[in-house]
């Protein structure tokens, strides 16, 4: 049976840096499952789109293409309003087959933004923005009308702040959330802002940590606490782990205000305590703050690496 529950309704709030479209407090991240057929992923992203969403995130490595095919079919006829974001994966490749490839399997002329991924080593950033690199094959590619803006999306504030200072960045893409450096929050967020750069920041929910019992996007702890075992011999349940609401994690990204926040919302259940929470939003105090992130620490532990803060 479908879902009849009324959506919350999200409007545009603000100017994405100087791109000159106005994006929703909120994004649509990652959503693709090749256990899910391509027909339910689609409508669940349209779902997210019919609550007046209007920027979403793909790439090329997301389930090996089908996130591009999924954002591409839940595009047609809807493509207008929507600020289309997608990746360039391989960071050492040619740009502009990668950008081809991507808009053929999105089956679009162009999107938005192109922003290499992942760029996290300052070695990788340098040999990209310098002359005859990859930032300048992409902007012949911008110019070639394939996309509209370029820039990066990284795990390490001292890329982030190289690439601002080079000019070279319409849009960056780093984490903000309650398990994130401070840095990306009180050093590259405001420098991003005075330069005019776009912020889409991601990891609001420690990518599902702070959530669950995971060790990132869905894989299962490689180890977990065990209960004591009583003179019987028989071992008590093992101590729940602790976690964050959704609630908590939303409003403390939307707190710190990144230009968007992307969140995962695969699935309906998922859609429906994102948007809910985003919806009865009000801002976290500095105390407030501040017990999110203790409580995330706590959440976070012994959960595998973090993989989104520099070491």
């Amino acid at each position: 049976m479908a879902d009849e529950r009324p959506l919350p309704h999200f409007s545009p709030r603000r100017e994405l840096g100087r791109t000159g479209f106005h994006v929703t407090a909120i994004g649509i991240g990652d959503l693709a499952d090749r256990s899910v057929p391509l027909g339910q992923c689609v409508a669940t992203l349209q779902r997210a789109m019919d609550a007046g969403l209007n920027l979403v995130d793909t790439a090329p490595g997301y389930e090996d293409g089908y996130s591009e095919q999924i954002v591409g079919e839940a595009l047609r006829g809807r493509r207008e309003g929507i600020f289309v974001i997608d990746k360039i994966d391989l960071l050492d490749q040619p740009v502009t087959r990668q950008v081809e490839e991507s808009l053929g399997r999105l089956k679009l002329d162009a999107v938005d933004l192109f922003a290499f991924h992942n760029v996290s080593e300052l070695k990788v950033w340098e040999r990209l923005a310098a002359p005859g690199g990859g930032m300048e094959e992409l902007g012949r590619c911008v110019r070639a009308g394939k996309a509209r803006f370029r820039g990066i999306s990284s795990h390490h504030p001292d890329v982030l702040k190289a690439a601002l200072e080079t000019g070279l960045c319409d849009v960056v893409m780093f984490p903000i959330g309650p398990f994130c450096h401070p840095r990306y929050v009180e050093e590259i967020l405001p420098r991003a802002r005075s330069k005019g750069v776009g912020t889409v920041c991601f990891k609001t929910f420690g990518a599902g940590k702070l959530l669950g019992d995971t060790e990132g996007y869905g894989r299962p702890l490689q180890a977990r606490p065990r209960g004591k075992v009583s003179s019987g011999g028989q071992e008590a349940p093992a101590p729940s782990l602790p976690h964050l609401s959704v609630e908590e994690c939303v409003r403390y990204t939307l707190t710190v205000d990144p230009d968007v926040s992307l969140l995962g919302m695969s699935f309906t259940n998922e859609q429906d305590a994102a948007l809910a929470a985003a919806a009865a939003f009000q801002p976290l105090s500095a105390g407030q703050l501040s017990e999110v992130r203790r409580k995330a620490a706590l959440a976070i532990e012994d959960k595998g690496a973090v993989w989104w803060d520099p070491k």
